[in-house]
This record gives structure tokens, C-alpha cells and sequence, in this order.
């Protein structure tokens, strides 16, 4: 297993690491396969969507935050809520197709990690298996 860490700048936001992935597979020489992307933590997930148009993170982003508010009638007293709820609707991991050395993806797919309570430094891990 690999990993890599990103930094966040802010408390919503989506940051595209399918690079930072790619580049992991290409090191480790594998061509063929299946990878797992995960994120180990409670308040960012991971997600698969559209890279080329920067509003289609911008338009996800503002509909979760209406779907799930800041401020509600939480429990969790911390502040933070929201931000595990909205990882628990993305998710943590995310599994892929390797081929020729890289993820493989549709034409307008990217990888994203998605920050729910930023600015943090997150840690994303890669586990490859195949050959």
C-alpha cells in the first residue's frame, strides 16, 4: 500500500488526485489490475465525477450543503456534523480498473477528494492488486 497527502484550503471542497494516484501506479510498475483509493478519515471521502468543468464541483458541493446544513439539529457537538454525515453519503473508498499503468476512466472522469471540514492536511491511501 501506498500513500499521499493533500492539503486543503477550504471547509467544502473538491480536489482532483487522479494524477497523484496515477503517478503512485506508474512507480510501482504495475500495468494490470484493481485499485483501491480510501480515505482514512471522518470528514472527507472520495468520489468519481467530472473533471473538465469546474462548476460541476462547485454545483455538487453547494447541493450538499443544502442537503445537509452546518448548522442543524445535531447531536454531535463539535461543530463538525454536517461534515461526517456528508462523508458517509460519499463515501470513503473508491475501487478502480487498472490498465496500462493508470486508472482507468471515463472521458471526463477525474478523481476527486472531498473536503468536508477544512482547511485540513488529509492523508489518501492506494492499495494495488493485480500484477
Amino acid at each position: 500500500m501506498e500513500q499521499f497527502t493533500v492539503r486543503t484550503n477550504q471547509r467544502m471542497e473538491m480536489v482532483d488526485i487522479t494524477d497523484q494516484v496515477n503517478s503512485l501506479l506508474s512507480k510501482s510498475g504495475a500495468k494490470e489490475g484493481l485499485c483501491i483509493v480510501y480515505i482514512p478519515h471522518t470528514t472527507c471521502g472520495v468520489t468519481v465525477n467530472e473533471g473538465a468543468d469546474p462548476a460541476v464541483a462547485r454545483d455538487i458541493l453547494e447541493h450538499l450543503a443544502r442537503l445537509v446544513p452546518k448548522t442543524g439539529p445535531y447531536h454531535h457537538r463539535e461543530g463538525n456534523a454536517d461534515s461526517h454525515i456528508l462523508t458517509t453519503l460519499v463515501g470513503s473508498s473508491q475501487a478502480f480498473v487498472v490498465q496500462g499503468g493508470k486508472v482507468r476512466l471515463g472521458t471526463w472522469q477525474r478523481i476527486f477528494l472531498c473536503e468536508f471540514d477544512g482547511p485540513r492536511t488529509r492523508t489518501v491511501w492506494v492499495k494495488l492488486i493485480g500484477a
